[in-house]
């Protein structure tokens, strides 16, 4: 059997495709290849002038790319709001939703504008309420769906749900991983309820194994040199964000996905290699592991629905 690679990619003519952090790494790559595809492209990211260098040099490389750029910062629910209103007075029907922008620390605890640690309220938060604000306008669309990028570090992960923003004993790499876990579960309950409520919109999953993005290198800041060197260390032992993108882009458009897969790299414990089916850990698969975190969700955000 063949690999699938981006060559694979079906027609996406009249799609709308919003794909969150896309200035960069997986969500640039993850853009541009919807735009090759005919999609009509939203790069949400929280730097406008980067997102547009980076929009221009898709029209370059694609003259009929139809591809915009719009302001998203997921660390502040007022933004996400802001973003859903204008979007969908835009465009009534969403295709497409890649829930992909990320944020990783490996320093001092830092919270969003809303009070939240930095990477669940960002990570996961305010996926969830960009995706709730964006529902109606993906219902009304042929076989929309929703993507969430997860990461190999929600396995060894666990959600405590006395201390979601990790106030009592902040660790950075575990919180990081409690986000990853967080938007894993959000996912799969999303599925849950979407096939409940009859909805039309499929929910999966999808995570990059080991890659290369801007993440590692922004996460040692604060260690100064030798947190440069760790970085480019770091760099050293991961694919391609062009390979790493794969499992996300196969999860937005190839055809016969089903709600709830969950698609990543075949080798090497998932760090690298094709795009194939792999399992969530336990706990993120587990059904009233999705509920207590749907509810605490809806309580934090402000948002509900399903």
């Amino acid at each position: 059997m063949t690999e699938w690679n981006a060559s694979h990619i079906p027609d996406q003519h009249g799609r709308v495709a919003v794909v969150t952090g896309a200035n960069s790494g997986l969500g640039l790559v993850t853009a541009t290849e919807l735009a090759r595809n005919g999609a009509h492209v939203v790069m949400a990211v929280r730097d406008i002038a980067a997102g547009e260098r980076e929009a221009e040099a898709i029209r370059r490389s694609a003259p009929r790319a139809e591809i915009e750029v719009r302001k998203l910062d997921l660390a502040s629910l007022a933004s996400v709001h802001a973003f859903a209103k204008e979007l969908t007075a835009d465009f009534p029907a969403v295709d497409l939703l890649v829930n992909n922008a990320g944020v990783v620390i490996l320093g001092p605890a830092r919270t969003t504008a809303d009070g939240f640690e930095l990477q669940f309220g960002t990570n996961m938060l305010g996926h969830f309420a960009l995706t709730g604000l964006l529902l109606d306008s993906l219902g009304r669309a042929d076989a929309a769906r929703v993507v969430s990028l997860s990461s190999i570090t929600h396995k060894n992960a666990h959600l405590d749900f006395d201390d979601l923003m990790s106030r009592r004993d902040f660790n950075a790499s575990r919180a990081y991983g409690r986000s990853k876990l967080a938007t894993t579960v959000f996912g799969l309950e999303l599925d849950r309820r979407l096939r409940a409520a009859g909805s039309p919109v499929v929910s999966v999953l999808a995570h990059p194994g080991l890659s290369r993005s801007n993440l590692t290198p922004r996460a040692w800041e604060h260690r100064g040199r030798m947190g440069r060197i760790f970085a480019r260390g770091g760099l050293l032992v991961t694919q391609p964000a062009e390979r790493g993108a794969l499992p996300q882009l196969f999860a937005a458009t190839a055809p016969d996905v089903r709600g709830g897969q969950f698609f990543g790299p075949s080798g090497l414990f998932e760090t690298r290699g094709r795009v194939v089916e792999v399992r969530p850990s336990t706990e993120a698969a587990d059904p009233s592991v999705g509920r207590r975190l749907w509810t605490a969700a809806e309580a934090l955000t402000g948002v509900t629905y399903l």
